[in-house]
């Protein structure tokens, strides 16, 4: 919760060894906590025109998340789509600085979650993307080599997917969660599969923050094609 939000708790000052691993089954409380605040937002019906309140909700969703998948997003979309070998590929991701595909896809991403708080979907419908998408993570970071030893993928597999597939399930039970759980589940899979094509066969921290936000999107797309 310290790593993947903003929420004011305590941090810890020693990470050990096998913490990262552990904590990732942990992934759909952060969903549930970033999730659930978008989706408040949208049931209080507040009185204000529905591009106001969506986004108010992209607001919301930047920074319960402290931009942190966002980022990924970013620095994802100039590395896999860069003219240049995987190990270029690799170096571009450790560049601090946006260029023209991190800005085109970024703009593009905001703009899609936009549109998509401002359709008619459920209120609940942000809440089950955010738990969908954080627990979709895991099937790629487990099934993909870490792109460099030293990233989050290679301290946070062999994950607890039992814990992580329990504390997601309640979310299955609202109207079309099951069709929004698939989507994300698709969109996760087929991003990793495209960048570790792009990667050289690993995935890296960076590519995690992009699954999630795509897989978030794919959700919701399946909330406001079900409408």
């Amino acid at each position: 919760m310290t790593f993947l939000t903003t929420l004011p708790l305590p941090h810890i000052r020693e990470v050990r060894e096998g913490d990262f691993a552990r904590a990732s089954a942990y992934y759909p409380l952060a969903g549930y906590a970033v999730g659930g605040g978008v989706s408040l937002l949208l049931w209080l019906g507040l009185p204000l025109p529905g591009g106001v309140v969506a986004a108010l909700g992209v607001g919301g969703w930047l920074l319960l998340t402290g931009m942190l998948h966002f980022d990924g997003l970013v620095d994802s979309a100039d590395a896999l789509f860069a003219v240049k070998t995987p190990a270029q590929r690799l170096e571009i991701l450790r560049d601090l600085h946006m260029g023209a595909f991190g800005l085109a896809v970024g703009a593009l991403a905001l703009l899609t979650l936009w549109s998509l708080l401002a359709a008619p979907i459920p209120a609940y419908a942000p809440l089950v993307a955010a738990v969908a998408a954080r627990t979709a993570l895991l099937l790629p970071m487990n099934l993909y080599p870490a792109a460099r030893a030293e990233s989050l993928g290679a301290r946070s597999r062999e994950g607890r997917w039992g814990v992580a597939l329990l504390l997601a399930a309640p979310t299955l039970l609202l109207p079309g969660a099951g069709v929004a759980w698939l989507a994300a589940l698709g969109a996760a899979l087929l991003v990793a599969r495209f960048a570790a094509g792009r990667l050289g066969g690993g995935l890296s921290g960076d590519v995690f923050g992009m699954i999630v936000v795509c897989a978030e999107l794919a959700a919701l797309c399946a909330f406001a094609w079900g409408r």
